[in-house]
């Protein structure tokens, strides 16, 4: 070799040493990424003080909270293609803030047994198919069963379906239920009672026309058992408005009323409330009933949209039972999916 090629070779040798020890070490990669990690735990871990303020954000953080894991495996990606040891570690933030709130999701809490069972469903009001949907929730066996959504022109179909299975039934407005055991003490409930002056001067007849929710009591053999059904109002997410929910959070609220001044103790709400049990709106209501599927479900529960389904609206919680188990029942002709829970006393 001769005396000019071995400087050259010496010289790219200091060229490829002097760039291997400029490069960051891998504390020093991806701090991007760690800052992203560091956040979406924060985001999890503090979602109650992300305030509404501005396009009701925090309630749409709620209403998907459990989907913020999905950024956990696309970072954790990130920061393996990086060699970003920093943002490995920044992700065990998100991980464990994802696990404290929804690690109990992931293994079966239900429980054998139970001497009552209640199915609820968002019929749908475009259902083409009203008469299949209700043999397919007669089919389920239910004791109890709440259907939300109901037309004046589907009605017919839903009652003629139900009724030799279920002998005990009640409409009012666009909410029902029907039940295999005797009903009493049966009204609708005004949701509508913070609505202003406006709701006031409506007549009856419309008032129970536009109603959208009912309170009833279920005699069993174990006592009477308040049950309401509820639908509340729908959300819109808008450019202009945000995360819409002035009518839902509306209705919440004077349903929290209703059910705080229920005497019965043992307490049973089936139905579609637009939103998740996470949402500070239902505060009124989930402090005093707690989500039989939170307490013995197998898995999220997502009960909307059918197709593809993101998120639990459609709830079912309880006061003075004991939940045993929870789960979501197959597809009909709605866009929700029926939910549906097993209680004893």
């Amino acid at each position: 070799m001769s005396r000019q090629a071995g400087a050259g070779t010496w010289r790219a040798g200091v060229r490829r040493a002097i760039r291997i020890c400029s490069r960051p070490g891998p504390w020093k990669r991806g701090p991007v990424l760690a800052a992203l990690a560091l956040l979406l735990g924060l985001l999890m871990l503090l979602h109650a003080q992300i305030p509404n303020r501005i396009g009701n954000l925090g309630s749409l953080v709620e209403t998907f909270l459990p989907w913020f894991g999905v950024f956990v495996p696309v970072l954790l990606a990130g920061a393996l293609w990086r060699r970003s040891a920093s943002a490995v570690v920044a992700l065990l933030l998100p991980v464990v803030v994802w696990l404290n709130l929804f690690g109990g999701l992931l293994s079966d809490k239900s429980h054998p047994g139970g001497d009552l069972t209640v199915v609820s469903q968002n019929v749908d009001a475009g259902n083409p198919d009203p008469a299949g949907t209700a043999r397919d929730l007669a089919a389920s066996g239910a004791d109890v069963l709440a259907l939300e959504e109901i037309t004046p022109q589907a009605r017919g179909a839903y009652e003629k379906g139900l009724a030799k299975a279920y002998p005990y039934h009640t409409v009012q407005g666009t909410v029902g239920l029907w039940s295999k055991l005797p009903l009493s003490d049966t009204r609708p409930v005004d949701t509508e009672m913070d609505a202003g002056p406006l709701a006031a001067t409506k007549p009856a007849a419309v008032k129970l026309a536009d109603n959208r929710a009912l309170r009833t009591t279920v005699a069993t053999d174990h006592g009477p058992l308040a049950v309401y059904v509820a639908h509340l109002g729908s959300v819109r997410v808008t450019p202009r408005t945000g995360f819409w929910t002035d009518s839902r959070d509306r209705n919440a609220h004077a349903l929290g009323k209703a059910i705080a001044a229920e005497k019965n103790e043992r307490v049973v709400l089936l139905g579609d409330l637009n939103g998740t049990t996470d949402d500070r709106a239902f505060a009124g209501i989930t402090s005093r009933l707690h989500s039989v599927q939170d307490a013995a479900r197998d898995g999220f529960g997502f009960s909307w949209p059918a197709s593809f389904p993101v998120a639990r609206i459609d709830q079912i919680l309880v006061r003075g039972v004991k939940p045993a188990s929870s789960w979501v029942l197959p597809a009909t002709g709605s866009d929700h999916l029926p939910v549906a829970a097993r209680m004893s006393w």
